[in-house]
């Protein structure tokens, strides 16, 4: 089966359920588009006809998910679906390989999310005072953070000649030396380069140096300096949740994801390195990595 057999078919299939909801069930209109956000996305993923995906399969898609940060609320959102449109098409007659009673339940996290939701992640980045150079330095490093996804460590080794301000792109050094293009949102990147031309150089002093962020003595930001920054700043901006660099990586990452972007698409702006995701990225064209940043990043939109 083509490509584009492939696609109609399972295209097929899920407008099926979506009349089966619509007509039969008398869902609502978010409803169904939450389902149909959840189906497109798995197969689009798996790149397989529907009735042959297994069970493995989706415990690899449901552990991709996990891994680039994607809210357990979501996750298990996406397994309900799942059971749903594999018991329709059972119902229906449709021969299907899937063993829908083994599919793994998927727990929602009782203790504090590890993810901030759009309204929490703008009110911490537009709390940030940037009156000094240490808190324009702040605002540029963590509107960074959200508009690229990036490690900690990631965000720290950045030199001033990573970030491309014409191309609105940072290249980023990621885990075995990989590197990656990131997109860098419009309303992040006039922060970033406020930082570079005025704030920065106030920040170097008389030192010869071409790392990015900048300690208030001219020296590299340490991840404790880092870790400290974005504690205090969450206290400010009266966010409860205890949150780290890593938790707005998450943040990016579900975000994309819930706005609709594609799977492989936010595992290569993540520099994914795993077994399960190195394939991915290599037939990935950049601009439509762009393409999907643009039209998915929350700042992108603000």
């Amino acid at each position: 089966m083509k490509k584009n057999d492939l696609d109609a078919h399972n295209e097929a299939l899920i407008n099926n359920f979506k009349f089966f909801l619509k007509v039969e069930k008398g869902a609502s209109e978010n409803t169904i588009e939450n389902y149909l956000s959840d189906l497109f996305g798995m197969v689009l993923y798996l790149k397989k006809n529907a009735e042959k995906i297994t069970n493995n399969d989706i415990v690899n898609y449901l552990v991709n998910l996990q891994e680039i940060g994607l809210a357990s609320s979501s996750i298990a959102r996406k397994v309900s679906t799942i059971h749903s449109f594999y018991n329709f098409l059972r119902k229906n007659g449709v021969a299907i390989i899937l063993k829908i009673d083994e599919i793994p339940a998927y727990q929602t996290q009782k203790n504090i999310p590890d993810v901030l939701s759009i309204r929490e992640m703008i009110k911490l980045l537009d709390s940030i005072e940037v009156k000094k150079p240490t808190g324009c330095r702040n605002k540029a490093m963590l509107e960074m953070l959200y508009a690229c996804g990036l490690r900690a460590s990631e965000i720290l080794d950045l030199s001033i000649h990573d970030i491309f301000l014409v191309q609105k792109t940072v290249r980023v050094t990621g885990k075995g030396k990989k590197q990656r293009l990131i997109p860098i949102a419009e309303s992040s990147l006039k922060f970033i380069q406020k930082y570079i031309n005025q704030c920065r150089p106030l920040l170097r002093k008389e030192k010869n140096t071409a790392v990015l962020f900048l300690n208030r003595f001219g020296n590299k930001m340490s991840r404790m300096g880092l870790w400290k920054i974005i504690d205090k700043q969450a206290k400010l901006a009266g966010i409860q949740k205890k949150i780290s660099p890593h938790t707005i990586r998450h943040s990016f990452a579900t975000h994309l994801l819930e706005g609709g972007a594609n799977l492989r698409i936010v595992q290569a702006l993540l520099g994914h390195s795993s077994i399960n995701t190195t394939q991915i990225y290599t037939n990935i064209d950049y601009k439509y990595i762009q393409e999907e940043h643009k039209l998915n990043h929350p700042r992108e939109k603000n």
